[in-house]
């Protein structure tokens, strides 16, 4: 990136050169390398995934490392739509893949890996270092895990050296082997997985012995001098994982083999919240790990996970905690993040808000490719832009949540005259979810639409509009995004004074006793109660369901659950309010027997109702066109709020 005329840089460690081996780069700043699935099922790369690599690259990244290639084609992939540089034929799409990174100004990277145990293709046996299966996977039908013959190994490692140097033959300028997150490479090093008893178990001089295999063997095939990063964990967060003190051993012989750089990262997939940290996690959750390696080393170290703000990324480099900070998320977030880093206006930036919905659970549940909350075009680049309307409108948005806030932004960018209509103020209910710091994360995205609509000058009408009003008002089109509200309880002693609403209670509008009872183990439900069970309540949850928090993604649930476990939450499933008294709340179970528990006060979190009333009366009376989004829909997530608002706006 060019500096701009007399601009002042706020981030100076941030924007200082780097190198990796003889790799000189402009800045400390690396795209990490994210499964997107948008390869093709054979393989080969395709034109969606070199349209995401040019916008996650061309932002102002110095390096953007290429996700992880399979190096066989017999048991080294992993997942759906993964690429491969497992032969000759798929160096062409490779080439053309580091030819769109470096068109951008940026290096480019290759990681080639072999899945080991952590087989996403229920129909094909993962192979690796022992017999030792990943229960989830095994409890789902995977075929059972077989271990490696010495023979397979060996075959391995030259599958490795093979694949290294078609990464040199492709045009890239630095090769990383992923030695982390419970991959093949970690199946040898982890005690957890590691139970042989030849020459590559027992021992961490014999459980790295595969890894120095494979970096004596891709030294070879690519040269002494060509970028060289290995990817390890500075933990796998498991009581018998690998730990740091095995980490720190293996890196410091990893240098003496000839290893450029260290990328530090942490987990595998049973410890996700390490690996993909959610909200519920701190921020910055391994760069303890870069800093401990980064004391004993005398390569460069990359910090990798949750360094998701500029303000941290900073303090990462220019503290010295690590030499380069690896951005995955934050990078399918807003790809000029660097970009408007360097040019010191952070506001601008869409913060990653760690939700894991579009990235990580979507990819879960529905085999997607990849997408992001707060970024509705990730996964979509080919198709998704923001372009010119052909007739100016002057467009009302009734609503100013986030789903609204969105659609006015993406409609004044395309050249509308657009006003918001908010009764209150805006962020709508992202106002209460930020409230805990457990949901900080939400600030920045309510703060970044926030800022957005004042720096774009949309004008916003802070009083109630009726369908009336709208209709009068001279609009040519409308979106309407005035939300859902909360379900009335259905109880005896609905009316008590006991009973306050949950978003009040958020907002600190209510001053509460010392023994609460939510109702409802939902989203609402099971975050207000760690809110309180975390300022010294005592909460009961009562649940009408057998089960609860299936609706959040995995890591987030887990990272949930350990927080509440530590405070005085108690959920009882299977139960159903009968009633509200005078101190105390009736519930009744599936065979009628009734319990009563003494509260203080009651918090029913038992869903939202959609206000379609608005668009059914607007639509009565005007003839312009509607678009209804969001939660006035359907109450739902801020991933649909946001994709919602984004395609309203570019279609009103």
């Amino acid at each position: 990136m060019e500096r701009i005329s007399g601009h002042a840089l706020k981030y100076p460690g941030t924007f200082s050169p780097g190198k990796i081996g003889k790799l000189e780069l402009e800045n400390r700043l690396i795209k990490a390398p994210l499964h997107s699935k948008l390869g093709s099922r054979d393989g080969t790369v395709t034109d969606r995934i070199l349209d995401h690599y040019r916008k996650q690259a061309g932002g102002g990244v110095s390096l953007a490392i290429v996700e992880y290639a399979y190096v066989d084609n017999i048991a080294s992939k992993s997942g759906i739509c993964q690429i491969s540089a497992a032969d000759n034929e798929y160096i062409p799409g490779l080439s053309r893949l580091a030819q769109v990174i470096k068109d951008t100004g940026a290096k480019a990277g290759l990681q080639i890996t072999h899945c080991g145990r952590q087989k996403f293709l229920p129909y094909l046996a993962a192979k690796s270092s022992s017999r030792v299966p990943w229960e989830e996977l095994h409890a789902k039908g995977a075929k059972p895990v077989e271990e490696l013959t010495f023979e397979e190994v060996q075959e391995i490692v030259k599958a490795f050296g093979e694949a290294a140097l078609r990464a040199v033959l492709a045009g890239y300028d630095l090769l990383e082997v992923h030695g982390a997150n419970g991959y093949l490479i970690t199946n040898f090093l982890s005690q957890r997985t590691n139970k042989r008893t030849d020459w590559y178990g027992g021992s961490l001089e014999n459980r790295m012995r595969f890894l120095l295999e494979v970096v004596a063997e891709i030294r070879k095939k690519i040269g002494p001098d060509f970028p060289f990063s290995v990817r390890l964990d500075g933990s796998e967060y498991e009581p018998d994982g690998v730990t740091i003190e095995e980490t720190i051993e293996v890196a410091k012989v990893l240098e003496t083999k000839g290893v450029d750089v260290i990328h530090v990262c942490g987990g595998n997939h049973h410890q996700t919240v390490h690996t993909i940290a959610p909200m519920f996690m701190p921020v910055a959750n391994n760069v303890w790990a870069a800093e401990a390696l980064k004391k004993v080393l005398h390569i460069p170290v990359i910090a990798n996970g949750s360094i998701n703000t500029a303000e941290l990324i900073e303090d990462v480099v220019a503290n010295g905690r690590a030499d380069f900070v690896a951005l995955g998320r934050p990078l399918y977030a807003d790809p000029q993040l660097p970009r408007k880093m360097f040019e010191g206006r952070p506001e601008d930036i869409a913060y990653c808000i760690r939700c894991n919905e579009g990235c990580v659970e979507k990819s879960r549940r529905t085999y997607q490719a990849v997408q992001c909350t707060v970024n509705p075009t990730l996964g979509f680049e080919d198709i998704r832009s923001i372009v010119p309307a052909e007739k100016k409108r002057k467009v009302a948005v009734i609503g100013g949540g986030p789903a609204g806030m969105e659609a006015a932004i993406v409609s004044t960018l395309r050249g509308h005259d657009v006003t918001i209509f908010e009764k209150r103020k805006l962020g709508g209910v992202l106002t209460e979810a930020s409230m805990p710091d457990f949901k900080a994360d939400i600030r920045h995205l309510k703060d970044y639409l926030c800022t957005q609509v004042e720096k774009l000058g949309i004008k916003v009408n802070f009083k109630e509009a009726t369908p009336q009003s709208i209709a009068k008002g001279g609009f040519d089109a409308a979106v309407i995004a005035i939300g859902s509200k909360q379900a009335s309880p259905d109880v005896h002693g609905a009316q008590s004074p006991m009973i306050v609403d949950a978003l009040a209670v958020l907002r600190g509008e209510v001053k509460l006793g010392k023994n609460i009872v939510v109702v409802g183990a939902g989203y609402v439900g099971l975050e207000l109660a760690l809110y309180l069970g975390e300022k010294g309540k005592r909460v009961i949850v009562v649940e009408c369901r057998d089960e609860y928090g299936t609706e959040y993604e995995r890591g987030s649930f887990v990272a949930l659950e350990s927080r509440l476990v530590k405070c005085d939450v108690t959920i009882q499933t299977g139960r159903l309010v009968d009633s509200v008294l005078d101190k105390e709340v009736v519930v009744i179970d599936r065979f009628g027997k009734k319990q009563r528990i003494a509260a203080e006060n009651v918090v029913f979190a038992t869903g939202f109702e959609p206000q379609a009333w608005f668009r059914g009366k607007l639509a009565s009376i005007s003839g312009m066109p509607l678009f209804s989004i969001g939660d006035c829909v359907q109450p739902r997530k801020i991933f649909e709020a946001i994709h919602e608002g984004y395609m309203a706006g570019a279609a009103v």
